[in-house]
Formats: structure tokens, sequence, C-alpha cells
């Protein structure tokens, strides 16, 4: 429905008409018309007469909507409606287009047998609009008659071939007039040298409003401050999208997000050139070379720090820093996100918010954050619109309530329905009372084999012997696995695994792609792990879809297995005393689908052991990772396996 408020056309008009005389450089060459438009300050005509808006509507065969014949009483016609429409149609000169430009056929060759009635209107638009451009650059300006609202007024639609897009639609005449004069500030507002300062009653207003927008951003209202910062970057002001494009960036948008106007100033680049080039990175198929278009007017020290910054985050070695409590509380989410601790990294990010220090007045939110590959995974749309509700950079305002964790406190979470990222077969090890760090020693050959023979094994000693692989995602270190490794073996299952925090008291390795399950060959790895501690392995295929269903779980302590079960083929073989909860006949009866008792196992799992696993982390986040010893015990005599070894280019295996 269109805006009931009448719309001051004369005041619009004569404003509009000010600005355009007083924009003009006094050298330029004008024609005969602007040079008297210039001279008398109006771009409009005499107002039309209710004869000839009549005698118009006459002959048109329609009565023309409201609001073009509320700016006809004003004004019979227009000068530079915009930048590319030199003269606007009056009484005298609206005529039918009755497809005198050809293009409803041209538009028509794309319509096809699947086209909808919408894209077959669309074309025929050529054949029934009122046409209102007299003079343009190409560009023509529709008024359609069969899009009309509740209150009759026509839509407007504009389009120009250079344009490369549809035809863009306004609501009504109004409508269009708005935006021909935003559109006429926004070619004013980037001023050459020698031309006259573009500054009027409409910037001023304008750059007043930027003003209280990036208080009230900082106060937490970031609803009106997006608001009012799109209105003046409707009209081109300088810093407008700067500023804009920081809450635009922390909501999770990043299509046309270039902070233009502030990532070229040295102030703000160490918080915005990183989100810059990690876009950029983000889409290999562009060219290097078109990242210099995005920081026009950057000196070559910035430009370099663009590409050194570019490589950083091809590489994943970028991190972001920032002064003072703010950026000691980055150290600390950092080191908690390392190990899949992502809800407990955000609350501490969070915490230290208030206490954060602009680079200047045109910073709204720390940012550089959100490309560091550690922490960038924090960022949810959800989380962005907490972040930019606090109130922050010095400025007082209602704290919003904390979103909510991304991590249920349990295991049953695996067992969710696969979105295309969740594992349908997956394995993990829970390890009591140790740190992630020592998992290694614990899960591959070395120290933890003098373990296995011994269970007094000194712990410490454990805890320092293999070292993890830098936080990656669990794709990528799989990738990187998978290019590095030269031997491929039919009996060996090392598992490459990431490893973390499990709650509680407990640490994990979990492994979401791991190899066929294996039920005459598999070893678990609890006793081997248990050196001084508990240890807990869980393997679950129920919802595999190219192998039988199955589920192992098995517990050990101090290098001694204590129970453990192992459902397949639709048996159960189970060993030691297994707990009431834990017991497989509990959750493996007269099921239909096995696949029915994940979620049950799980939860039980969970409330057994008091541990959980990290969901954001081990889906979306970067963990350390290793490989383990194999989950498959060496063939015996007379068993057959195959085993692949590949050399580098340009070596040779040795000799006999």
């Amino acid at each position: 429905m269109t805006d009931s408020t009448a719309f001051d056309w004369r005041t619009f008009l004569l404003r509009w008409s000010e600005e355009w005389a007083d924009s003009l450089p006094d050298d330029e060459v004008r024609g005969e018309a602007d040079e008297a438009a210039r001279r008398t300050r109006r771009l409009g005509f005499p107002p039309a007469s209710a004869e000839r808006i009549a005698a118009m509507e006459e002959r048109l065969g329609r009565r023309m909507p409201p609001s073009y014949r509320e700016f006809l009483e004003v004004s019979d016609g227009w000068r530079h409606a915009g930048g590319f429409v030199t003269l606007l149609a009056g009484t005298g000169d609206a005529r039918w287009h009755t497809n005198e430009s050809g293009l409803a056929d041209e538009f028509e060759e794309y319509l096809d047998e699947d086209s909808s009635p919408e894209e077959r209107r669309a074309a025929d638009l050529w054949r029934r609009a009122l046409q209102l451009d007299v003079e343009s650059d190409v560009t023509y300006v529709l008024m359609d008659p069969e899009d009309v609202d509740e209150d009759g007024e026509w839509a407007v639609y504009t389009w120009a071939s250079w344009r490369a897009e549809p035809p863009e639609r306004h609501a009504n005449f109004r409508e269009f007039m708005r935006a021909m004069h935003r559109e006429f500030h926004r070619l004013r507002a980037h001023r050459s040298d020698g031309e006259p300062v573009f500054a009027n009653d409409t910037t001023r207003r304008l750059d007043a409003l930027m003003e209280e927008a990036r208080l009230e951003a900082l106060r937490g209202g970031w609803e009106r401050a997006a608001k009012d910062l799109d209105e003046a970057k409707g009209y081109g002001r300088a810093r407008s999208a700067g500023l804009g494009d920081q809450i635009r960036r922390l909501l999770g948008r990043t299509y046309m997000v270039y902070f233009d106007g502030l990532v070229t100033d040295p102030r703000y680049a160490p918080e915005l050139l990183p989100l810059l080039v990690a876009e950029h990175a983000a889409h290999s198929y562009r060219d290097d070379s078109t990242l210099v278009f995005q920081l026009r007017g950057a000196d070559d020290d910035l430009v370099s720090l663009a590409y050194a910054t570019l490589g950083q985050v091809r590489d994943g070695t970028y991190r972001y820093t920032a002064a003072g409590p703010f950026g000691e509380a980055v150290e600390r989410a950092r080191e908690l996100t390392r190990w899949g601790d992502t809800d407990g990294a955000w609350r501490t990010l969070m915490a230290a918010l208030p206490l954060w220090e602009p680079l200047g007045p045109d910073h709204l939110a720390p940012l550089g954050w959100v490309a560091d590959p550690a922490l960038g995974p924090l960022l949810t749309p959800e989380r962005g619109r907490e972040l930019l509700s606090t109130p922050r950079g010095g400025q007082a305002g209602e704290t919003p309530r904390p979103t909510a964790g991304l991590d249920p406190d349990d295991l049953a979470w695996l067992a969710d329905p696969d979105p295309g990222n969740n594992p349908t077969s997956y394995r993990f090890v829970l390890v009591e009372g140790a740190e992630p760090q020592e998992l290694p020693a614990r899960l591959t050959d070395g120290n933890a084999d003098e373990a296995d023979a011994d269970t007094d094994t000194d712990t410490d000693e454990i805890a320092h012997s293999t070292v993890l692989n830098e936080p990656m995602t669990f794709w990528e270190a799989r990738r990187r696995s998978a290019h590095s490794r030269r031997e491929f073996s039919s009996y060996d299952d090392r598992a490459l695994m990431a490893v973390g925090r499990a709650g509680t008291g407990w640490s994990f390795a979990f492994d979401g792609d791991p190899a066929p399950f294996d039920r005459l060959r598999f070893v678990s790895p609890a006793a081997s792990a248990s050196a001084g501690t508990r240890t807990v392995v869980v393997w679950s295929g129920l919802r595999s879809q190219h192998a039988k269903p199955f589920f192992h779980l098995s517990v050990a302590r101090d290098g001694a297995e204590r129970y453990a079960f192992t459902y397949t083929d639709g048996e159960i073989q189970q060993s030691g005393e297994i707990p009431q909860a834990l017991a497989p006949s509990r959750f493996f009866g007269d099921l239909d689908d096995a696949a029915e008792a994940e979620r049950p196992l799980l939860e039980a799992v969970s409330e057994e052991f008091g541990a959980s696993l990290p969901r954001h982390a081990l889906m979306k986040g970067r963990l350390h990772t290793f490989t383990t010893r194999s989950w498959t015990r060496p063939p015996k005599d007379g068993e057959g396996y195959l085993v692949i070894r590949m050399h580098p280019p340009g070596t040779r295996p040795a000799e006999g």
C-alpha cells in the first residue's frame, strides 16, 4: 500500500533544483536550456492546468495515477531526473511505448515453455507501458498500467541496456522521483578537484544522521543505526557504506561488503583489511589483481599489507590481535577454541566487549577476528546480533541477553538426522583426567607402547611424547594427510582424529569419517590408552548407508579393559560386567531399525560418564589432529593383504 502521507512536491522539487544549480562548476559548458535552468534555479516547468491534464488523459485513454498527477500540478515535466534522463515527460510528451524500441521481442527471446506468467508479463511491459523519458542516455522510464496498487498508483520501471540488469521497479512515480534524487546525490557526492563542494541542507541532514547512527551503533542500537546509514548510503554520503558494512558483516553478509572509504584508511586497515582479503580468498576463481580495485586510493604500503594478509589468510596463519583487555580476551578465547570450547570462547569475548577500544571514531565493532581461522567460526547471525547489541567503545546502553550456546551438553547430537554435515558413522575415544595434548601419546606408537606393558608409566612422560598438528578443519586435515601419505595398507586402520575437551574432566579424540568396521580384526584402543586413568571408546555405524549397522562400546581402566559390547549383524557380543544403564539388551531389543538405538545409547553414555562432544567445533571449527595407531590387528599367518607404497616424483625405490 502506498504511503498516504501527503507529499510536498513543491518543496521537494525546489530543493532538488537549488541543489542541482549549486553543484554546477562555473566553467562548465551547458546548453541553452540548462543555462536558463541554472540562472532561474529551476529544473521544472510551469504547473500543468487541470485542462492540460484532462486533455492528456483523454489522448491516452486512461486516468493518470495519483502521484504523477500531483507532480504535473506542480511541474509539467522535469529536467535531469537522476543522472541519465535529461528530460522527463509532462502532459504533452507522455506516450504509449507500444514496443517502439522492439525490446519486447528481445525479452521474449529468453522465454520458453517453462517461463512463468510473471516472466511473460514482464516481457510484455514494452507493449503496454506509458513512456516518460523524452531525452535520455539510452535509459527508459515506463509506467505500467497493469501493475497497480490499491491506491491506483502505477509502478514505474527504469531500464538501460548498459546496466545489464532487469528493469528496476519503483512502487509509484513519487518513489521513482525520490530514487532519482538520490541518484543525483550519489553522482555529485564524489567531486573532482576544482569542482564546488557539494554541500546543502540535504547533505548536512544526512551527515548529522550518520553521526547519530554511529553513536547509536556503539550504544547497541544497531537496527536503527543500520536503517539510517542505509539512507545516507542511498545518497552516496562518504563513510556511510564503510560504517554500514561493519554492521552487515557481523550479521553474516558478505556480498558487496567492501568497507568503502574506511578500509584504505591506515587507522582502520588492521581491522577491516583481513575481512576484505578473506572474502577474496574464499572465491578461488578471482584473480588476485582484482583486489586492487577494492583498494582504490590506497598507498603502496597498504596494498603490500593487503597481499601479505591475503597470503596469511590462505595458509591459515593470520592471527587477529587487539589492544587492551579485549585483546587479552582474544588470546584466551583462541586457547579455548583450539580445544573445542567455542561456547566458552564466545562468552570470553562478550564479557570483554564493553572494554573494547575502537581504532578511531568510525570503528563500530571488533571485526578482524572474523578472518582469524580459529575465531572466525564462532560467528553466527545470532551471535553477530548479540555483539552489535552490546554497548561498547565508551558508550552506555542496555546489555542484551546472551545467545544460547551452540553445543549440546551431551553426545546425543551425533544421532541427529544428517543435514549434509553430521557424520552417519563415527568413532571417538574419551580419556578421563587427561589433557587433549596427552592423547597422541596414548593412542599412537612410541611411549604409548611402553605404557601398554607397564601401567605404572609416568603420565607426565606420556603427555609430551607426541606433537599435534596445527588446528584446522577436519576435512583440511584429511586432505593434507592424504596428500602426504606414501603407504596404504589393506590391513592398517590408522585413524586421523581431532582432539579437544569433552566436558568437565574428559578429553576426546574424534574421527567423523572412519574406515569400514571389520569386526573380526577390530582392536579397541581403550586398554592401551588407559594407563593411570579411565578410557571410553565408541564406534557407531548404525546409520551407515553402505554397510550393515553396528555399534561398539568398550571401557578400560589402568591398562585393562573392564567391559565391552559390539552389536553387528543383529547379534551382540559382550564381555565383562556391563553396568545396567549400558546393557546392550536395553537398546537392541525388538527394533525394526537398529538406528533407533543410537540416540538412547549416546544419551546413556553421556549420563554414565558425564562427557560431551563439542558439535560446533567438530563440524565448523578448527582443532588439532593426529594419526592413531591402527584400530585393527596385524594379519595372521595365512591372511593375505596388500600394501601400496607411493614414491615422490623423481625418486626411485631402493633395489633389492
